[in-house]
This record gives C-alpha cells, structure tokens and sequence, in this order.
C-alpha cells in the first residue's frame, strides 16, 4: 500500500497459556527489525483490546498488529468499526497469531511461525475482506453488538468454546477443540431453532450446529465452510442436523478435511442477513469466544476491512 505506516501492536500476553508473554522479547525484536518503531499496549483482561485499538486508529496509527489468539483477533477487529463503519478505512490488520486455534490465518495462507509473519506485515500487502456484525443477548441479558471477521456460530459450537475456555488448551488447537467436542457431545441436546435467512419465512429445525461462515476453519481445524470465500459479501451457512455422540465420532475426519457437506445431515446455503432464535438457551462462539447466546441477527459487511495477507 501507498502511504507512510505507522504501526501500533496489541498484544494479548495471556494468549496461548501465557506463551506469548513469555515469547514477548523475541517477538518484539522480530517485529522491530521488521517494521521498525512501533507503539505497543497489553490488554488488561477481556475485551479491553477493541478499545486499546480504538483509540490508536484515532491517534492515527493506521497499520494495528494483533497479537494473539482468534478471540484477541476479534476483539481487535472490533476496534476497527465505530457504528457499523470502519473508523480509517485505509488502515490494516496484520496478525502474529500466538493462539491455540489460530483458525483465520488457515483461510488466508498466513504463516503460524511469528518469525514468518512479521516478514508478511512488513511488505504491509492488504486485501480487502468482508465482516460479519451480530447483534445478540449478552449473558446479563443485554442486547450486544459485536463484528467478527472468521466464523460465527450456534449451538454444540458454543458449548464446546465455553468448556475449552474454562479448561486448558495446554495440548494445542487440534486436540483442545477435539477434546472438547467430544466431551460437550456426550451430554449436548440439539437445539430448536427458528431460521430466518435474508428476510424470508421463518423455519423451525432442530439442530447440532449452524455455522454463519466469513471464512473456512474453526473449531482448531475443523474445515467447517470449504467453500467460503471472506471477499463474495455474503456468509456460508453450515447447519449440521440431528446428530449426536456417534454421528460425530463418525463423521469427524470429514469435517476436519472439509469433505462433509455432501452428507444429507448437513446443510450448506448463502445469505447475507440471518436471524435465529429458539426457546432453548443456545450458547455463541464467536470468533473462538463466547460472549452470549440467543436470540441473535447476523450482517455481512462487504469490504469492510483490510487485511495484510502474503
């Protein structure tokens, strides 16, 4: 891109059971013969990153590096928008991704070695992908808004992120999120829940997990939404049906290799604008966070943001 940079780094030190704090030094001096000066804050605790990066995009920094995890991820990608617009809309995102699913960078071919991906945020390459906004109840009973930028989702997928949050994800994305799944599966109950996709007639289905998809991965690894491309403006909506405990164990290798969504469980279609609600409580992961649960309305924004890519 054209323009002079100025960098500001978020950096989440308990990101990766506190490995990144302890990596810190060797990635800021990666990131310093890269780049050159930057400016760079910790978050405190959750969601304090939207804000810490709010106010570097109004000071005028407008390359903001994450690093992180997905969830410190989201939560900068929130710093970006002020009422549904992005507050610079030339400034760019690059991530050093520290996390244990570290998901978005699969979609976009990002190297997971921060020695690779500082070299990646140096050359300062932007593509221009869309987000995704929902507005949903938060667990004080708020109505909440929210952007993310990789996978949004309700059901066993919220279940399962409550549970790797509250545990350890010592073992990495891959056998956490596994772990987890399955340890969630054994006393999950699919859901009820009425659909409402670009503004049409309501359905009813009772369902495992619907993915309201920007990008592919989720979950650790998991090839949820094979077809999704962040730059179409619209969303992949993935709905896995009835399934349960032996359904998944079944079925798992063709969802972590992306080749389930022939399967007549699963569900695959396009929208822009969803809505879904349900009288069970249907927890959100969103971004690899859980912020809330149902009822809750999905907006794509196309070109809503500029991601450094390779």
């Amino acid at each position: 891109m054209n323009g002079q940079l100025r960098t500001f780094v978020v950096v989440n030190p308990n990101s990766a059971n506190k490995r990144t704090q302890r990596l810190w030094p060797e990635i800021s001096r990666a990131l310093s013969g890269a780049i050159g000066k930057a400016e760079v804050a910790f978050t405190t605790g959750p969601y304090t990153a939207p804000d810490i990066t709010r106010r570097a995009i109004k000071d005028g920094f407008n390359r903001i590096v994450s690093v992180g995890g997905d969830g410190t991820l989201n939560e900068v990608v929130n710093g970006f928008f002020e009422d549904d617009r992005p507050l610079n809309p030339e400034a760019v995102l690059g991530v050093v991704s520290m996390g244990t699913g570290s998901d978005f960078i699969k979609t976009m071919g990002m190297p997971k070695p921060y020695q690779e991906a500082v070299k990646v945020i140096s050359r300062a390459k932007a593509r221009t992908l869309d987000a995704g906004k929902i507005r949903f109840m938060s667990h004080a009973g708020q109505e909440t808004i929210r952007y993310f930028i990789n996978i949004a989702d309700a059901g066993i997928g919220g279940e399962t992120v409550d549970r790797v949050n509250r545990t350890t994800k010592v073992f990495g994305g891959f056998v956490s999120f596994l772990w987890g799944t399955i340890a969630t599966l054994v006393t999950y109950k699919n859901k009820d829940i009425a659909i409402t996709l670009d503004g049409g007639r309501p359905y009813d289905a009772e369902i495992n997990m619907l993915a309201i998809a920007n990008c592919q991965f989720f979950g650790g690894g998991m090839h949820i939404a094979p077809k999704a491309d962040p730059c179409d403006g619209t969303f992949d909506i993935v709905t896995i049906g009835k399934a349960g405990f032996i359904d998944f164990l079944r079925n798992s290798s063709k969802i972590y290799k992306g080749t389930h969504i022939n399967d007549p469980m699963i569900g695959y279609t396009h929208a822009r604008h969803v809505e879904l609600a349900s009288k069970d409580r249907v927890l959100l992961d969103v971004d690899g966070e859980q912020p809330g649960m149902l009822p809750a309305a999905f907006d794509i924004l196309p070109g809503s943001i500029k991601v450094i890519v390779p």
